[in-house]
């Protein structure tokens, strides 16, 4: 005859073990495991009578429907070992209760996995638990103040109401959780790496309206949009880790953004000797004098129409012949053309600063690879030149198409000049050879795909545009959202290796239960597979129980 025994430990649970008389002596035929809550107790038990009724055990049937029982934990004055039988009870203890039911599930792993990576950045310095939730929702599923909340809900969380989110928002704008965050953020990078060189770009992020005002306005636009905009500049480290952001007029020149931002970031923390890297939209002379004399060190993307200019000594003893890799360490003029680089000399200048006031140092690198892209681009863009010059196209003017009057005609010679430069990259810098070689200059230039692609991030898997809010403080307040959600994505992509997006896919079918048992109520965690505990220790440094 088996039975359920449950007994005190002493670690003061009640452990739940089946026992069964043999020839008068009684032993243990498995041990089910041990409750610290009567919700546990009841999972317990209800787990020991599957395991009795099993095939094979036999039962008798007498026609009678099994109810469950209200099972208490044994108190600690009980006797060191109480066997029962369930049906030799006290009525007391027999009161019959409702079956195990499911009363909710929320993806609290992984809301709890998002909290911890905001921690272990710092930010929980805050002190702001509803600020914490906002950048956790915008993690999870970038949406609107009004349904914020459901999403909140959805990670088993109660959420703050919308007027508090709202007053949230305004808060974190009054009390510069932007400066206290990008002081996080450069004490993050600087313990994880070199803060000494710093990647920055801009973009353009545009609002559902129509009319303009103070800081939102119709702009240069990349996508062509003629909605009112505001101009974003970002700074981040190698990696692509964010420093500092900044926000600016619609209208603003991009190459107006950039020193703003990089003094800012140098005079916050103090810096000397700081490397800013940009692509060539950022090349104009005075963005560069500007620079130098604030000492920054800058790496400038060049533009290739200043191949000509700066290669002329190559063109003049070489020809057009390049072979992969080649690069040619020479000097560009700061503003027109001067006789820095003589072309009457065979050897490239080397850039000195006192020597080349005039001038710029300057990298020129040829890549077959670039090549063939660009002679596949020039083609394309012939192709649609002579369609247009045949009157096969009726388009605004293509590239490499002369209007006169009413004729058109292919611009023979700036084909011819493009396909010249085919293959050619160059870069502009004030760092002399002595400090950066060549090859270096353009290996810490091609890294500003980091910075693209945190913009990318930003606006695709964090939803930073469009904007729904109109006054500067609700802008500003919502790019520190997207600012500080930046940072965890971005350390969530550097400890696994794997876009947010994927990781939020992983983890949130991850669904605890919130079972009523027994007459209580607990909450248990999702099964995890050894995937998905991985996935979780490499997030967290820790292993999570099941």
């Amino acid at each position: 005859m088996a039975w359920i025994r449950r007994v005190r430990t002493a670690s003061g649970a009640t452990a739940v073990q089946i026992a069964e008389s043999v020839g008068g002596r009684r032993r243990i035929v498995a041990h089910v495991g041990s409750a610290h809550t009567e919700a546990e107790l009841g999972v317990l038990v209800e787990r020991a009578r599957e395991l009795l009724e099993a095939p094979g055990q036999g039962e008798l049937d007498l026609g009678v429907e099994p109810v469950a029982v209200r099972t208490p934990l044994v108190a600690a004055t009980a006797a060191p070992a109480v066997l029962f039988d369930m049906a030799s009870q006290p009525a007391r203890e027999r009161t019959a209760v409702a079956g195990p039911r499911v009363v909710g599930t929320a993806s609290r792993v992984l809301y709890e996995t998002l909290a911890g990576v905001f921690a272990s950045l710092g930010f929980d310095a805050l002190g702001d638990e509803v600020f914490r939730d906002l950048v956790i929702a915008r993690l999870v599923e970038p949406t609107s103040i009004l349904d914020t909340g459901r999403v909140l809900v959805d990670l088993g969380v109660t959420p703050a109401s919308e007027k508090t989110m709202r007053r949230t928002l305004l808060r974190a704008q009054r009390d510069g959780h932007r400066d206290r965050l990008a002081a996080l953020c450069f004490t993050h990078a600087q313990a994880s790496g070199d803060v000494s060189l710093c990647l920055y770009d801009v973009t353009t992020l545009y609002f559902e309206a129509e009319n303009e005002d103070d800081l939102r306005k119709v702009g240069y636009s990349k996508e062509r949009r003629v909605d009112p905009q505001i101009v974003v500049g970002l700074l981040v480290d190698r990696y692509g880790f964010p420093l500092e952001i900044g926000c600016y007029e619609g209208n603003k020149a991009e190459t107006a953004t950039i020193l703003p931002i990089v003094r800012q970031f140098k005079q916050r923390h103090g810096l000397e000797n700081l490397v800013v890297v940009a692509d060539a939209g950022m090349l104009s002379a005075a963005n560069l004098r500007d620079l130098d004399e604030a000492g920054f060190r800058f790496i400038v993307g060049s533009r290739t129409t200043k191949a000509p200019v700066d290669l002329e000594s190559h063109f003049h003893w070489h020809g057009d012949a390049f072979t992969d890799g080649q690069v040619i360490d020479t000097i560009t003029p700061r503003t027109g053309r001067n006789r820095d680089n003589d072309p009457a000399r065979r050897a490239e200048p080397v850039w000195n600063r006192e020597q080349h006031p005039a001038s710029w140092r300057a990298v020129w690198a040829y890549s077959a690879k670039r090549a063939a892209r660009d002679n596949r681009t020039l083609t394309a863009q012939e192709n649609r030149a002579r369609a247009v010059v045949d009157g096969e196209k009726t388009a605004r003017t293509p590239r490499f198409v002369t209007v006169r009057g009413d004729a058109t005609s292919l611009d023979e010679a700036s084909l011819t000049r493009a396909r010249r430069l085919v293959g050619l990259k160059g870069y502009v810098t004030n760092l002399p050879v002595s400090v950066l070689a060549a090859a270096e200059v353009t290996a810490n230039y091609h890294d500003l795909w980091h910075v693209e692609q945190s913009f990318r991030m930003s606006k695709t898997d964090l939803a930073a545009r469009p904007m729904f809010v109109r006054t500067q403080d609700a802008i500003e307040a919502h790019l520190t959202i997207v600012f500080t959600a930046l940072a965890v994505a971005r350390a969530i992509q550097d400890r696994t290796g794997l876009a947010l997006r994927n990781v939020i896919r992983q983890l949130r079918p991850l669904r605890s239960a919130t079972i009523a048992i027994n007459g209580a109520i607990q909450t248990f965690p999702p099964e995890l597979d050894p995937e998905r505990r991985a996935l979780l220790d490499a997030l967290t440094g820790k292993a999570l129980t099941k």
